[in-house]
């Protein structure tokens, strides 16, 4: 568990994550997985988005989240 982080404890950056315009009209966030490492750690993030029944993906070293509990459909 990380305890303090450049923005402080974990859970002010998730905060500041998801309550974001994008987060709240339910839009798409974007972060570096290694900022996602740095501040809370990718599974206490999975928690949180799982918690909300978001979606979250990665690729090329970016942490995605649809902050929609939709139907997802990856078509290619």
């Amino acid at each position: 568990m990380i305890s303090e982080t450049r923005y402080g404890p974990p859970e002010t950056w998730v905060r500041q994550l998801f309550s974001s315009k994008q987060a709240l009209c339910g839009g798409v966030i974007r972060r570096a997985a290694k900022d996602v490492d740095r501040e809370m750690g990718r599974a206490a993030l999975e928690r949180e988005v799982r918690r909300r029944g978001w979606h979250m993906i990665e690729t090329g070293g970016q942490v995605v989240i649809i902050c929609s509990d939709d139907q997802l459909r990856v078509i290619c």
